[in-house]
């Protein structure tokens, strides 16, 4: 058995409900290793964007009301925002790195050591602003879906200032918007080649303006989920909607939760799509950034389109099981044991299907894996040993 803390690899065959709370996510796997010769870019993912220092609250009885107090079970404090994407793709073995203001604050301290030490993002892109706080956000999650109340100042230092400064990169990602264009740092790593990924938050008009359409000319992948997808392109069904999506973008992929995805590929001829895993779930914050980064790597690592889905929804369903929209995102030790799990299970017709499903997880996820320093949400912050 292990000591000080450290979890046995062998231990990682166990049963998976036991691993809830292991703190490891596993040695990053290097599925682009056989392409990274012949002096291609050294970072594999470049974003940019907002870092939020997220509380998050789970397990209550019942949302809050005007004038009443709730009891939380459960609280993780994380990086949120886009350290979502950017810690998941980086557990999966992604050379990633954002572009993305800090507070010279305890919040900022905590994200920027838990991303660049923990999580091995790159920040050289990244600023420390003094006499500015970090945005925050407080997350409550409940009965499958969460809300959010979040503070924030602009920064004193632009945005698209400090992405200028990303290294050149296999890929990148960006999140559109109806009022806004794709960001020009992606347009210039596009004229170099990298593939741009997007996705588009929530419409607050409920206009669903055709803008965000026509910025898809620059992308290679849009991967909205279903009511955004349906939204934009006017139809009923994300079977319709991706198939309008495909009108206007390379690779168009709609997510469904727990119902799976659906997607078309034009640049190879596929089209695909894929049940959900049902997994019991904690809190639901990042799943779909967890979806992005799965995707990506496949992308990137020239996997077939029904793959990539059923990866991709593999690390969002896992991501559920854990507090926080970031450190709940899985790595290899979690796709082993999920994997290992299911092998070792008897089988009845749902778990047959997943074992053919999933069979190419077993050239993924040789056991075992070793232990790393990388950690789930904790409750708290700054503890001192």
């Amino acid at each position: 058995m292990a000591t000080d803390g450290e979890t046995d690899p062998r231990e990682l065959t166990a049963d998976y409900g036991e691993l809830e709370s292991t703190p490891l996510v596993g040695e990053p796997k290097d599925v682009l290793g056989e392409s990274r010769g012949g002096g291609g870019p050294a970072i594999d993912l470049a974003l940019s964007g907002t870092v939020f220092f997220d509380i998050v609250l789970t397990g209550l009885a019942s949302p809050p009301s005007s004038g009443t107090e709730v009891s939380a079970q459960g609280m993780g404090s994380c990086p949120g925002g886009v350290a979502n994407m950017a810690v998941a793709a980086s557990r999966l073995g992604l050379r990633t790195a954002v572009a993305a203001a800090f507070g010279e604050d305890v919040y900022g301290d905590f994200c920027w050591e838990t991303l660049a030490t923990q999580e091995l993002v790159d920040l050289s892109a990244s600023r420390r602003i003094p006499n500015w706080h970090s945005p925050f956000t407080v997350s409550l999650a409940y009965r499958g879906d969460r809300s959010m109340v979040t503070h924030e100042h602009p920064s004193p230092i632009p945005l698209h200032d400090m992405a200028r400064d990303l290294p050149r990169a296999r890929a990148a990602f960006v999140s559109l918007s109806s009022d806004g264009e794709v960001p020009q740092w992606a347009l210039e790593q596009a004229k170099e080649g990298t593939l741009l990924f997007a996705d588009v938050g929530w419409d607050d008009s409920q206009r669903w303006s055709r803008s965000v359409l026509e910025q898809l000319r620059h992308c290679h992948a849009f991967m909205p989920n279903a009511i955004e997808a349906m939204s934009y392109t006017r139809t009923g069904s994300p079977a319709l909607a991706v198939a309008a999506l495909a009108e206007y973008v390379p690779v168009a992929v709609v997510t469904d939760g727990p119902r799976g995805a659906i997607a078309i590929d034009q640049t190879t001829g596929e089209e695909a799509e894929v049940e959900g895993i049902v997994i019991d779930a904690v809190d639901t914050t990042g799943a779909g950034d967890v979806f992005g980064a799965g995707f990506i790597v496949g992308t990137l690592a020239g996997w077939p389109l029904e793959r990539r889905l059923r990866f991709a929804n593999l690390c969002a369903a896992l991501s559920v099981q854990h507090t926080g929209g970031s450190l709940s995102a899985p790595g290899w030790a979690d796709i082993a044991a999920w994997w290992g799990q299911l092998c070792a299970s008897r089988h009845d017709e749902n778990r047959e299907r997943l074992s053919r499903e999933y069979r190419f997880l077993g050239e993924l996820v040789p056991l075992p894996w070793l232990p790393t320093a990388q950690r789930r949400a904790s409750a708290t912050i700054g503890l001192r040993p």
